[in-house]
Parts: C-alpha cells; structure tokens; sequence
C-alpha cells in the first residue's frame, strides 16, 4: 500500500545562511502546501533568492531544517533533483548551441518529462529552435531558461524573479504557465517584487525582510489587514507644519506615516478623507504639491510593516 503524498511540498525550519558578517537568511520558517502557488514577496536583499537556493539543495543552510517532497537533502540529491523545475534569476547557456540542442540537454537530466518540441511551444519559442543561443533577445532568453525548468514536468517548480525583464505579453503568458500548473494540481514557489504578479497567482504570499518571514498570509487578506481600502499620498511645500494626530483625526482615517516628504493615510472612504484633507490645508495656506490615491496593494502592507518600499534596496 503505498504511502499518501505529503501535504506540504516544501517545509523549513529555523533556516539560517551567512556570508562573513551578513546573515542572509535569519531563522527563516516556511510550510508550502501541495499544490498551491506560494510566493515569496520583498525587496533586493531581503534573502530570498538565498532561501530557494537552500531549498533547490543548491546552497547548504549554516543552520536549520529543510523538507522537499517529504525528502530531505542527503548525498547528491539525484532522485529529488529530477522531480523538481529550477528557473534561477539568471541562466548562462552555451551561446553557439541551438535552442533545440539546450532543450535535449535538459530534457536527458528527467527520467521522464515533455517533448523539445512541446516545452518551446508552451513559451512560444518553437519558432528559435533552430536559431543559436548568442541570437536571442534577453527576453527569448528568459523564456528558454523557463522552458528548461518545465520540461521535466515537475512536481514543484521553483521560480526566481521569473518575469524581470520581460515584455508585457511574455509576462501574461508566464502567468498562464504557473496558473496552467496550479490547474494541474502541481506546487509553484515563486520570488518576485512585482505586487501585482504576486496578487494574481498566489494563493498564499509570505513577506519576506532581512532574512525573516515578517507577515504570511493569502494577497487579500494582508491587504484587509491594513484596516482600510484606499491610501492617499500627498505633499505640500516646505515650512508647512503637519503632524501625524492632526492627520489620523480626519474622517475615515486608519493609518498615517511619514517618508522623503510624503505623506500616506491609509483611510477607508477616500470621499470622505481627501475633503477633509484640502479643508486643512487651506485652513493652513498650504496646498499640496501632489496628491494621489489609489487601492490598497502588497505594496503599502510592505510599507505600514517597515516603513519601507519593496522597491528599496
């Protein structure tokens, strides 16, 4: 009788990584269901290309544990390596191969898998299969590295900040890709810093800073957890005084913060708060030299939680 599949397709513990003086990865925690799309959402530097590389069993962790497919790392790895998709952030190929010969190369890794001929047509590269490596566009490029983490017809996919780069109508068709593979029942782990890319395939999204899980949650519930739908950024001209109570007290207010001169309310009717707002400028003889509003993102549940955009360094 055999055993059922695991719940969890990844699963980690107290994982920890440093370079000399710099922890990378920080007593990091991670549980990755069977079958859904988890992402891994910061800014550059924040540990996590370092953790999927721990993941992958391509880098060893200093300290912790780490679960793959109800396996763990032990000698080479080989048997669990061929039931995984890799796409790192970059991939160097051979430049005078073809795209074809690259194809075949990775495909002899995979005991079983897809055809040259099926991988390149589902990243839209079937018509590259005979140009060489060195004549692609580093779009093209991206997408043969993704072909090649497919072709295996893995169990779990790791991609690394898979759509940097890419075009529009490259970026909506990997998306189809991860969404054709949840519909499969297969595991995706994706890093990416794109808020919108995170909101559209992940079922769960862990936010991820200085080498710590700081929030873990599905899109839309991190957003709710804001306390409001709406942000307004503004800001006036210098020497004019504002303080945060004076703020927080205007309708619909949830949140206040201060960063590089602007101001962010989160606030949950912006009809009733902007108003309000513009009364206490003039009140003030200030007006705002911008103003904007918009939906609540990933993005402001980044920024109430460090005071930080995901975009910074």
């Amino acid at each position: 009788m055999t055993s059922p599949p695991p719940t969890s397709a990844l699963r980690c513990r107290g994982l920890v990584k440093r370079f000399g003086a710099v922890t990378a990865v920080n007593g990091l925690d991670l549980d990755v269901k069977s079958g859904e799309c988890f992402g891994m959402l910061g800014p550059n530097g924040a540990g996590k290309t370092t953790t999927v590389e721990i993941l992958e069993g391509l880098t060893p962790a200093d300290a912790g544990e780490v679960e793959v497919l109800g396996q763990r790392w032990q000698g080479d790895g080989h048997a669990l390596r061929s039931r995984l998709g890799v796409q790192l952030q970059e991939t160097k190929f051979p430049e005078k191969l073809q795209v074809a010969e690259v194809m075949a190369l990775f495909r002899s890794f995979y005991p079983h898998g897809m055809t040259v001929r099926e991988a390149l047509a589902i990243v839209g590269l079937q018509e590259k299969a005979g140009a060489r490596v060195n004549t692609l566009s580093g779009g093209q490029k991206q997408r043969l590295s993704l072909a090649c983490a497919l072709i295996g017809d893995p169990e779990l996919l790791f991609l690394d900040e898979p759509t940097t780069g890419l075009d529009p109508q490259s970026r909506r068709q990997t998306w189809d890709i991860v969404e054709g593979m949840k519909a499969r029942g297969r595991t995706v782990l994706i890093t990416t810093h794109y808020m919108e890319e995170a909101a559209q395939l992940c079922d769960r999204v862990a936010i991820v800073d200085q080498g710590k899980v700081i929030a873990l949650d599905t899109p839309r519930a991190l957003v709710s957890s804001l306390g409001a739908e709406h942000v307004v950024e503004f800001a006036v001209e210098n020497g004019v005084a504002l303080s945060e109570p004076a703020l927080a007290a205007l309708p619909s207010v949830e949140g206040v913060a201060f960063e590089d001169g602007t101001w962010r309310l989160t606030v949950r009717e912006v009809h009733r708060t902007v108003p309000a707002l513009l009364a206490m400028l003039a009140e003030r003889g200030a007006a705002p030299t911008h103003l904007t509003t918009h939906h609540a993102t990933l993005e402001d549940v980044f920024m109430a939680l460090t005071g930080r955009r995901l975009r910074d360094g």
